[in-house]
């Protein structure tokens, strides 16, 4: 299991305008997979086991793979820079922060200018609270 990273409310807003690139991206391309994923699937619904795949078909499949091995990199973008992505339609991400001592969630989501909540671990999106910088650890251990 990899070592998580625990930011610090000033550290998280530092990645914002990378990750708003990444995640710009990151939507596009996961309109394209679905698209190429229902094309696919309307070509090979039609298709029987003992014809084989058409050059259509192929195609179709080709899309689908090109366009998630692309997510996938964004993907791995995103781990590398430590926080933890959340969800393709409103592009939500998480970062490990410090709360009076207790690990926690800084919550961000596509569109905000800059990270003004934070949830629980285990609370997801809908806990999310306003920051008050003075109870979030300054100092990363």
């Amino acid at each position: 299991m990899p070592e998580i990273r625990i930011f610090t409310v000033e550290e998280a807003e530092r990645t914002l305008p990378l990750l708003r690139r990444i995640l710009s991206d990151l939507r596009v391309e996961y309109d394209v997979w679905r698209e190429a994923l229902a094309s696919y699937e309307v070509l090979a619904a039609g298709t029987r086991v003992e014809t084989g795949e058409s050059e259509e078909l192929i195609s179709a499949r080709t899309a689908v793979t090109t366009a998630a091995d692309r997510i996938n990199g964004f993907l791995l973008e995103l781990e590398a820079i430590g926080c933890q992505f959340k969800g393709f339609e409103e592009g939500l991400v998480d970062f490990y922060a410090l709360r009076d001592d207790r690990l926690v969630y800084l919550c961000w989501r596509l569109g905000e200018e800059h990270i003004t909540h934070w949830h629980e671990v285990d609370a997801g999106f809908a806990g999310r609270q306003p920051i008050d910088l003075a109870e979030f650890s300054a100092i990363v251990p």
